[in-house]
Order: structure tokens, then C-alpha cells, then sequence
């Protein structure tokens, strides 16, 4: 199994002077963060893609590659690309220039954002929020499989013909899909054989397992190898020395991002009850302290049938950067040699 971190680079402010972190340092944070990641041996780190003022994450390839420069064997991801509103060309020269700086490091992981604001940022229609990302897909895969496309759709002009460069180090590039909870959303991932990246950020991980099976039952049914049909993991997490550290250093920084959040959607407070009730045995939350995170990590894994990968989102904007590198830090080099230990999977 792999494990990983992924950052949504929100806004943050230190907990003990209340001063706001501005933009060029948080950024570089950020890329100490990866850095630290790598050094400790973890697999993954992800970028999300953001367009609202409290997110510095617009542009995840330009980040991924400063991160590349800096790092050896950590593979580099968005968590997730907003395909529905990106051209698919210019996502894949992207990615690819980014695998050829990396020598082999980078991934895609596409899906359609939990956020709107980038549609009308490019002039797009919300109303189109399901047929942008399945037909824009349609045209990634199609560039992944052929240097010259022919393609045609009813959003974007048609290709006939053009050749599509630079083209990756890795063929093919990987490319997951990154799903909520939408039945149809997993079916088409199986229909298609491309590995599904399951973000659960809130109720019992085990509930999402029949969603699991008819992605998997879907992809064995349109031919694809069981081996290609991978599963991947995307959860609110943080590591420190003891469960109640972790808990009281995360919860201020969640409870505020997502009131607001909830606010803007018409969802009830965050409470500390609940926060405490996710980081529970059957919780969503990947919260605690070595041990109970490593323990955790394989019961979500067996009661999803197995995963590939798991990365803890641990973005939050109340929490001090040197915490967030000693979590970064136990995850690396406590958690993942258990969890790697107790599996008997190599290291990928």
C-alpha cells in the first residue's frame, strides 16, 4: 500500500500570534512539506486546484514542478485536476512537461471539483457539469493513447490530426479518477479500467464499499484486468506523538474551514462531538497518534477490499507549520513502515 499526504495550500495563520501567513511564504512551506515528505520515504503528494481567495492552489502543475526539482522518488499528483474546466491538451502538455522534470514522478487525478467557481471564472456553464467532464476525459484519454488526435465534441473545436507534445517519460502517463460519492461516477471509472481516487471526508468508510464493488464490477465486466482496477483513498488525517495531540492540534483549523465551508452550503456547525465521533474506530477521520492511525489505515483498507493507495489530506489553517512537519514526519517514518510491515507490500 502506499501512503501519502495531500495539501489543499489554503490561507493559514499561526495559532500562537494569530499572524496571518502571507502568500510566497506559504508556498514555501508548502514546498518544505513535500520535501520533508520525500525524505521520510512516503509515496505520494498531492496538490489540489482551488479558485477562491483563501486557496493558493490554481495552478498545481507550476507547484508540482518546483517540488520536482527539489525531490528524488516521491510521486508527484494533483488531488484533483477540475477537468470539466480545463482544456484537456493543455492538461496533458502540463503533466507530461512536469514527468520529464521529474524523470517519471507525475500523476493526474481528475474530477470535477467539489467547488464551482471556476466555471464561471472560464466562461462555463454549471448546467454542464456532468457532460464537460465526461467528454473532456474522453479527449485526455484519447491524447494519452496518440500522439496525433482525431477527435471531435460538443464543447471544444475538433482535433484532426494535430500532434500533441511534449509527450511523457511514462507510458502511459498514470491517470486515476477522483469520485465522491456518485454511483455513476465509480461506474464510469470501471467501464474505462482507470484506478479511482475515493475521497471520504465525513461518515463510515465502510459505507462506501458497495460503491467499490460496482466500480470493480463494472471494469471485470468491460474486460479489464483485476490488477489495473486499483483503489485509492483520499481522507482528512493527521499524525502527532499522542491521539490527544493530534486531536486538539487539528480540530481548531478543521472546525473553522469547514463551518465556513458548511455555511456557504447550509450544513449545521462543526463540533468538537463530532470531530471526536470521525476520529472514532468507524470514522472517516485518519486522526491520532502513530499506532491508532497505522490501525486504522488497514481496517479502511480490509473494509474496502483492499487499497493501493491512501493520502491523508491534512490541509488546515489553524495549524503551526512545524507540527505539520512532525506529522508529516510520523506518517513516514512510523506509520508507513508499519502499515507496510503488516500488508508485506513492497515499497512502489
Amino acid at each position: 500500500m502506499q501512503l501519502g499526504v495531500d495539501s489543499f495550500v489554503s490561507q493559514v495563520s499561526d495559532p500562537d500570534s494569530g499572524r496571518t501567513v502571507e502568500p510566497a511564504e506559504r508556498m514555501q512551506q508548502l514546498l518544505e512539506t513535500i520535501v520533508r515528505a520525500d525524505e521520510v520515504g512516503l509515496d505520494n503528494f498531492g496538490v489540489g486546484e482551488h479558485h477562491r481567495r483563501e486557496f493558493f492552489d490554481s495552478a498545481p502543475p507550476v507547484i508540482l514542478a518546483a517540488a520536482a526539482a527539489l525531490t528524488t522518488n516521491i510521486r508527484l499528483h494533483s488531488a484533483v485536476s477540475v477537468l470539466s474546466a480545463v482544456d484537456p491538451v493543455r492538461l496533458f502538455q502540463e503533466f507530461a512537461t512536469l514527468d520529464l522534470i521529474s524523470r517519471g514522478r507525475a500523476e493526474l487525478v481528475v474530477g470535477r471539483g467539489s467547488f464551482v467557481e471556476a466555471f464561471p471564472l472560464f466562461g462555463l456553464d454549471t448546467a454542464d457539469y456532468d457532460s464537460l467532464f465526461e467528454e473532456k476525459l474522453d479527449l485526455l484519454l484519447a491524447i494519452r493513447a496518440n500522439t496525433e488526435v482525431n477527435w471531435s465534441g460538443r464543447h471544444r473545436p475538433p482535433l484532426t490530426g494535430q500532434g500533441v507534445y511534449p509527450r511523457p517519460l511514462q507510458d502511459p502517463l498514470p491517470i486515476w479518477v477522483g469520485v465522491g460519492g456518485t454511483p455513476a461516477s465509480f461506474v464510469r471509472a470501471g467501464l474505462l479500467g482507470l484506478p479511482l481516487m475515493v475521497a471520504i471526508i465525513g461518515g463510515e468508510p465502510a459505507r462506501f464499499r458497495p460503491l467499490v464493488d460496482l466500480y470493480r464490477e463494472a471494469g471485470r465486466r468491460a474486460g479489464h484486468a483485476e490488477e489495473d482496477l486499483q483503489v485509492g483513498l483520499h481522507a482528512i488525517g493527521f499524525v502527532a506523538d499522542s491521539d490527544q495531540q493530534a486531536a486538539d492540534a487539528f480540530y481548531p483549523g478543521y472546525a473553522e474551514m469547514f463551518t465556513t465551508i458548511g455555511r456557504e452550503r447550509g450544513f449545521p456547525p462543526v463540533t468538537r462531538a463530532g470531530f471526536d465521533a470521525m476520529r472514532g474506530p468507524h470514522g472517516a477521520f485518519l486522526i491520532g497518534a502513530p499506532s491508532t492511525v497505522a490501525t486504522k489505515l488497514l481496517a479502511v483498507s480490509q473494509a474496502l477490499g483492499g487499497l493501493r493507495r491512501i493520502s491523508l489530506q491534512m490541509t488546515n489553517n489553524r495549524l503551526a507549520h512545524d507540527r505539520l512537519l512532525r506529522g508529516v514526519e510520523l506518517l513516514g517514518t512510523e506509520v508507513a513502515p508499519a502499515v507496510r510491515a503488516a500488508t508485506a507490500s513492497p515499497v512502489s
